[in-house]
This record gives C-alpha cells, structure tokens and sequence, in this order.
C-alpha cells in the first residue's frame, strides 16, 4: 500500500470506485470492530459557526482502525440548501499507520452520505422484520435517496411513502423513486421501517405513530439540542446506536429524551446481545470515523487495482 505520492480523488472518482453493495459488509464490519474494542477513536471535535450569512459547524473525526488510519473533516451548514449546494461537504485523509506516510486525500462529501445509508441497511436487515413491505422516508434530500438504494438491497419493499417539510421537495422525490408523497403521521402508520433524514431541530416523528414490531433508521439530529423523535418513540422501544459514548454526548434524541441505550449495534452484530428484532427498534446513526476510513480504504484499494500502482 506504499505509493510515492498520495492519491488524490474528486467525487467523481469516488462515485467509481464505491459500490453500495460492498460498502454494507464493510459498515457492518467497522461497526463490529468498534464494538469490540478494536478501534481507537475519539468523539469528534466539533466547532461550531455563526457568521453573518449562516450557521453551521465544522466536524475533525479521526480513527485507527484494524484496516487503516485515517481523518475526515466535515462542516454541516443547513442553509445550504437554500443556495443550491450541498448541505453536507467533506475531506478524508488516509495514512499508512505503519509509517504514517499520506496514502490519499479524497472528496469525502459522497462517502458521508453512501456509509450513512449503509449502516442503516445493516441495521434494517439486523432489526426489521424479514417481510417487511412498506418503507417511510421523512425527508426528501441526498441522504433519503441513498438510504433509498441501501435499503432497497436488504429487504423488498412494495410500497415507499414520502414526507419532507417542503411539499414541492417531497413530491419530486416521490417522482424519482416511485413512491407516495404524504404527511408524515400517514407515511408512518403501518410502516414498516421508517427513516428520518431531515434537518429539524424539533421531533417530526411521534412515538405513537409507530406500529408495532417496526424498525426507524434516525439518522438527523446530529447535536445535543436537535431531536428527530418525540419522548414516546425513544422512551418506549429499543433504542440501540452507533457508539454509546456518541450518544451520550452528540444526539439530542437520546440526551434529551433520557431513554435508556439498550445496544451498541456492533454488540448486536455479532450476537454479544440479541437483536430484539420482534420488537419496536430504534437505531440512532451519528455516523462515525471507523466508517469514513472504512469506505475511503475501498475506493483507495479499488482506485490502486484499477490503475495497478
């Protein structure tokens, strides 16, 4: 894995050598690995903005992982999408843990958003019901439509409905992926798994919405303050997460609601703690560097095989 000079990757080279179906394992694995022990990583260290066009705030999450060493700095500015460009933008830097010499700089923006949706498919196909049929997306923006093709390779859906604040946004999304755009309480009664990918500082999913046995992929909320879910979702059901120590200081949902973490999903993974997977299941996705070097070591090692350096 030696090179003289590292790599460099646009979105664009990502997007070629990145492939949902082989980024799922490598979620699942990264998960597990972190669970275990096996992984040194910090919370990540976050700075928050407030200037006079927009708020937002800029995230450091580096890791060292059984697989590789590496740094993803990425800033979050909601009001971007009232400017037409991404909400979501981001850097992975890769090093060789053996010397620490840079293996490859790499637009990280896509890989935030591909490894997001790939841990929810590994928590949908851990959790969900094996015939679940009806599939709620709240939110209408980049990471609704990759959570749509993660999630559309774990289970079979016959019916996805759709919510997001702005009609026109939830209506257009429905049209790309032949779903039914609907408020938000109608898209959630009787679904079977249910996501929430919105921006909202404020719950937009209530607990007695949900049937029985579902599953919910939450993945907004990324701050203290911010929820996604009301009390009665977090309260009463099983919650698991990415990483307890995350959780515990990062996701409003948790934090605010005072609901008890059952499970790191990584400890379910691997059969440390059943799955619960016959009750109502709550999995809160922050997202962390284990998975960013995880997914940036495939494009690296796909990009190295495919031009043989």
């Amino acid at each position: 894995m030696k090179t003289d000079q590292p790599l460099f990757l646009d979105e664009e080279q990502v997007r070629e050598h990145l492939r949902m179906i082989e980024l799922i394992p490598a979620m699942e694995k990264a998960l597990i690995d972190f669970s275990a022990g096996r992984v040194t990583q910090p919370v990540r260290s976050i700075i928050s903005i407030d200037v006079a066009a927009a708020t937002g705030f800029l995230g450091l999450m580096p890791a060292l992982t059984p697989d590789g060493l590496g740094l993803k700095a990425v800033t979050f500015y909601p009001s971007n999408a009232e400017r037409g460009i991404p909400t979501h933008m981001a850097t992975i830097f890769l090093v060789d843990p053996q010397t620490g010499t840079p293996l490859a700089i790499m637009d990280g923006r896509l890989i935030t958003e591909m490894r997001t949706a790939a841990v929810s498919a590994a928590a949908t196909k851990l959790l969900a019901s094996r015939d679940a049929k009806v599939l709620a997306i709240l939110g209408s923006g980049v990471q609704a439509r990759s959570h749509v093709e993660a999630l559309r390779l774990v289970r079979q859906f016959e019916a996805i409905r759709t919510w997001s604040p702005n009609l026109e946004h939830a209506k257009r999304f429905a049209l790309e992926i032949g779903a039914t755009a609907m408020p938000a309480e109608d898209a959630v009664r009787d679904a079977d798994v249910i996501v929430t990918v919105t921006s909202s500082k404020t719950p937009v999913l209530k607990g007695d919405w949900l049937k029985p046995g579902c599953h919910v992929n939450a993945v907004g909320a990324c701050r203290p303050d911010w929820r996604e879910l009301d009390d009665e979702a977090m309260q009463k059901n099983v919650v698991f997460v990415d990483s307890r120590e995350g959780a515990m200081r990062e996701s409003g949902d948790v934090i605010l609601s005072g609901a008890k973490i059952y499970a790191e999903l990584g400890e379910a993974l691997v059969g440390k703690v059943p799955a619960q997977a016959n009750k109502t299941t709550i999995f809160k996705s922050l997202g962390m560097a284990v998975e960013d070097v995880a997914a940036a070591t495939l494009v690296y090692r796909a990009s190295r095989s495919a031009n043989k350096l």
